[in-house]
């Protein structure tokens, strides 16, 4: 018997929540995965492993976006800030773009899942900033080459309490 396609039969609010639970298993899987390489190989270990990943993934995500909302490659940063509000963690986190102009944007996470988690439970922040930098490199370059990304502030960089990290993404001429 050939299961039908569930999907097609639920509403809208059914559809974006299943959607936000999807981005939410997503990235359980993820923090598994990682944990999972961490106890058996160390943090510096799963540090690499996870840049690895993350140097494959993003690209894949960067053109699956750009692909399902017709956005062309060479778009700059108008582009590239559509297709950051279309990632999986958009669906989790609070995002903001707090500076923009024609040739640099500063994007920031002020609210973040993975770090709010390990903030509940006591824990430091995640430092993260080493697999963002891959992350978001290789996302905007996918989308446009010319855009440059550099990190202003991720954990285990300091922050200030309104953001977990901040990226400045500009476009070269």
């Amino acid at each position: 018997m050939i299961l039908p396609y569930p999907f097609e039969q639920m509403t809208r609010e059914q559809l974006l929540d299943w959607l936000q639970d999807a981005a939410k298993l997503w990235l359980a899987h993820d923090g598994l995965w990682f944990q999972a390489v961490e106890n058996d190989d160390g943090m510096a270990k799963a540090m690499a492993h996870d840049a690895a990943a993350w140097s494959r993934f993003s690209p894949i995500e960067a053109r699956r976006i750009m692909k399902r909302l017709g956005i062309e490659p060479g778009g700059g940063l108008d582009a590239l800030i559509v297709c950051l509000q279309h990632r999986l963690y958009g669906h989790l986190n609070e995002q903001e773009v707090s500076e923009r102009t024609p040739q640099r944007v500063v994007f920031r996470m002020r609210q973040c899942r993975v770090q709010n988690a390990r903030r509940r439970k006591g824990l430091p922040d995640f430092p993260c900033k080493e697999v963002g930098i891959v992350e978001y490199e290789t996302f905007a370059r996918t989308i446009d080459p010319r855009i440059r990304c550099r990190c202003i502030a991720c954990p285990p960089d300091p922050h200030p309490e309104g953001w977990y990290c901040s990226w400045e993404f500009t476009v070269e001429d």
